[in-house]
């Protein structure tokens, strides 16, 4: 309980509802960009698109499906090597300034003064955003690819049906152990703090969790308690995309708070 009392103390102390729209923000603007990285990537090796769009539909709530979906469906077909290029740019940009935000919101967990030069900073910032881009990128393959990957693996190995059921599972493991092992780098070298690899697990692994149980959640309640075409009509898309962005924001802000808490513990007891 003590524990849970500062953690709701250091929330509205740094501001985390705040600082989760500005993350947002940078979430949106760097989602298309990605998108088209990851779609035109998909499109030289002739993966069927309904494959890619169960995957979105998972986690993505019903009306921002149907936004992504019709640029999926679009993107799908095209092989543009220039739109690749400009993709994975428009990624880059974006997103590193997504990182910038976080590595300041990280930095007022921990309530320390950054101390790393400019370029240093953004040198961090772009290294966790291509790391995060280039992980994200195998996560989000390993469920699409996943069957193709276990038949492979199967014949090679001459393993039974019985692989093939089991992978089917493990892949999706494998992806949130993927995601938790971003988060966790995410954590250990964004701020400008010394810390131990132990000293992230907790949030990484809320974060993780949280992500995924909250986007479930929240796609549920859009698609039976809600409609928010009827409010905002066409609009309605984009501001679903915001509000999951808006959630995704603050659970890994909360992920931070949670592992700074931890690191204070853990000085306090040495």
């Amino acid at each position: 309980m003590r524990f849970i009392q500062e953690l709701l103390s250091k929330i509205g102390k740094h501001e985390v509802p705040g600082m989760a729209a500005q993350l947002s923000y940078f979430f949106l603007l760097s989602l298309f960009p990605l998108l088209i990285v990851l779609i035109t990537l998909l499109g030289y090796v002739n993966i069927d698109e309904q494959r890619v769009l169960v995957i979105i539909s998972t986690y993505a709530p019903p009306s921002t499906y149907e936004l992504i979906s019709e640029n999926v469906m679009t993107l799908l077909g095209e092989r543009n090597s220039g739109l690749l290029s400009i993709g994975i740019l428009g990624t880059l940009w974006a997103a590193s300034n997504g990182v910038t935000a976080l590595i300041r919101s990280f930095n007022r967990a921990y309530e320390v003064r950054e101390r790393r030069s400019f370029i240093v900073t953004r040198l961090v910032a772009l290294l966790l955003t291509v790391s995060m881009v280039l992980v994200i990128a195998v996560a989000f393959l390993l469920p699409v690819l996943g069957n193709a990957i276990g038949i492979f693996v199967a014949s090679i190995f001459g393993l039974s049906d019985g692989f093939r059921e089991l992978w089917d599972t493990l892949r999706w493991v494998i992806s949130s152990f993927i995601f938790f092992v971003v988060l966790s780098f995410l954590y250990f070298m964004a701020p400008d703090q010394h810390l131990k690899v132990k000293e992230v697990f907790y949030g990484a692994l809320f974060a993780t969790l949280g992500w995924q149980l909250v986007s479930l959640l929240f796609s549920f309640y859009v698609a039976n308690l809600s409609n928010y075409s009827a409010t905002y009509g066409s609009l309605g898309g984009v501001i679903v995309l915001m509000i999951w962005f808006y959630i995704s924001g603050v659970i890994i802000l909360l992920g931070g708070e949670i592992n700074a808490l931890v690191h204070k513990s853990q000085v306090h007891h040495q």
